[in-house]
């Protein structure tokens, strides 16, 4: 397999009908928003959908949640120890960083290409704190227009323990974004590439996993068919370094609004300013 031998730019267009696409903790599970009501994904998100699609595609993935865990490990250093060659590294008093780091690139595809970092404390042995930069970046998704939230309520009326009598409603809130329509932008730097190995194949992963983002990532807050993946937009320069800046790639593409109040996708206009030399392939969502 060949290392990534040119930068990659890339963007996805993706709506979100009924949903919340990512809650914020800190706000009662809202739906995210910035100080202009421009609804928001972070990039921690998007990241956790990609590997899930990975994970679907038979890729090997260090970072599993816990309600999609395909080994019998519960944390990530079992996980890590698991490989015999970097358990021999964690218990070595001398122990590699870099040898570490090159044998996890190569074991696992999400830390070759968003990295990890490898912190685990020594009991018998010394432990490990390692740092992997992965060349795969994600920025934060935005809405193009403000967001409305919708806020409902709902109750509890079922006896979570046994016992004789009806226990009382719990009452809770479920908060989603009526219609919106987001865009992620992202990279991938071919100096970080060659550090992880990080391939031509890996990147043609990472593709395929943008276009199929939301599959199999239904749940009571995205119901099925409620966040869609309209268009991916994939950029190859043709030298390590890029023929332009990823801002102004990212900038050759623009999403505005046609009304005041967009409630499908149809009120939205996609432009694309074509950069000199520098081809741009589209592909729909499924």
């Amino acid at each position: 397999m060949t290392t990534l031998n040119h930068k990659i730019d890339f963007a996805i267009v993706f709506s979100v009908t009924k949903a919340n696409p990512n809650g914020d903790p800190l706000n009662g599970n809202r739906p995210r928003q910035n100080y202009d009501g421009h609804g928001e994904i972070s990039d921690v998100a998007i990241k956790r959908k990609i590997r899930n699609r990975l994970q679907d595609m038979g890729e090997s993935i260090f970072v599993q949640s816990n309600d999609r865990n395909t080994d019998e490990f519960k944390s990530l250093r079992e996980r890590a120890e698991a490989n015999a060659a970097l358990a021999k590294i964690m218990k070595a008093k001398d122990g590699s960083s870099e040898e570490f780091a090159q044998l996890a690139c190569e074991e696992w595809i999400d830390v070759r290409s968003f990295g990890q970092v490898f912190a685990f404390k020594g009991g018998a042995d010394k432990g490990v704190s390692v740092g992997v930069r992965g060349p795969v970046s994600i920025h934060t998704a935005t809405s193009i227009a403000p967001i409305d939230i919708t806020s409902m309520q709902i109750t509890k009326s079922v006896n979570s323990e046994p016992g004789k009598d009806k226990g009382s409603d719990t009452m809770g809130m479920k908060h989603r974004v009526d219609y919106g329509v987001y865009v992620c932008k992202g990279s991938i730097n071919t100096q970080l590439a060659e550090k992880t190995g990080f391939t031509i194949e890996d990147a043609d992963k990472i593709k395929q996993a943008l276009v199929t983002l939301f599959e199999n990532d239904a749940s009571s807050a995205r119901p099925d068919g409620s966040m869609e993946v309209i268009k991916v937009y994939w950029w190859e320069h043709q030298s390590k370094l890029g023929q332009y800046s990823s801002a102004k790639v990212h900038r050759s593409l623009t999403v505005t609004a046609n009304k005041e109040e967009p409630k499908t996708f149809e009120d939205y206009t996609i432009s694309m300013n074509e950069l000199e030399g520098l081809k741009v392939e589209v592909l729909d969502g499924q």
